[in-house]
C-alpha cells in the first residue's frame, strides 16, 4: 500500500477556462469533499429493503491561507471572492490525481486567533463553466 502524506498534495490555480498551472504555496489544510444526491427507486421488488441511486454530484472545497496581502495566492483567492470571478482549481494528491474543475470562492472567512497569525478560511465550488469538473 502506498500511503500519500497531505503536506505532498497540491492545490493548483489559474484562469478559469484553463487548467491550473500555479502552485499555491500559501494553503494549509483541506478538505475536499463529495456528494451526491440520491432519489428513491423503492419498489415492491426491493423485499422491503428502501433502494436509491446516485444523481447529481456535488463537491465543495475548504482550506485555509494565511491572510498575507503581499502574496498573490492571497490575493488571486480575495479578489475572485469580492469580483464574483471563478477560477481554474486543481486538487490533486501530489500523484497527478485529484479533481480539476472551475471553481466560485462561495467563502471568504478572516480568523484572527489571539496567539496565532491571522488566517483565511476559503471554501470554493465547482462553477458553470465550458470545464465540467472531472477527476484526473
Amino acid at each position: 500500500m502506498a500511503v500519500v502524506l497531505g503536506l505532498d498534495a497540491i492545490l493548483m490555480r489559474g484562469t478559469a477556462g484553463q487548467t491550473a498551472a500555479t502552485e499555491v504555496k500559501n494553503v494549509k489544510d483541506l478538505t475536499l469533499s463529495m456528494e451526491s444526491g440520491e432519489a428513491d427507486v423503492t419498489t415492491r421488488a426491493t423485499s422491503g429493503w428502501k433502494a436509491s441511486i446516485a444523481t447529481l454530484k456535488e463537491a465543495s472545497l475548504e482550506f485555509g491561507i494565511l491572510y498575507d496581502t503581499e502574496d498573490a495566492d492571497f490575493t488571486a483567492f480575495r479578489d475572485a471572492y469580492f469580483g464574483n470571478t471563478p477560477l481554474a482549481l486543481f486538487v490533486t494528491d501530489g500523484n497527478g490525481s485529484g479533481l480539476d474543475a472551475d471553481w466560485s470562492i462561495t467563502g471568504f472567512s478572516v480568523e484572527q486567533p489571539l496567539e496565532e497569525a491571522l488566517t483565511v478560511s476559503v471554501t470554493a465550488k465547482p462553477t458553470a463553466s465550458t470545464r465540467a469538473p472531472a477527476w484526473v
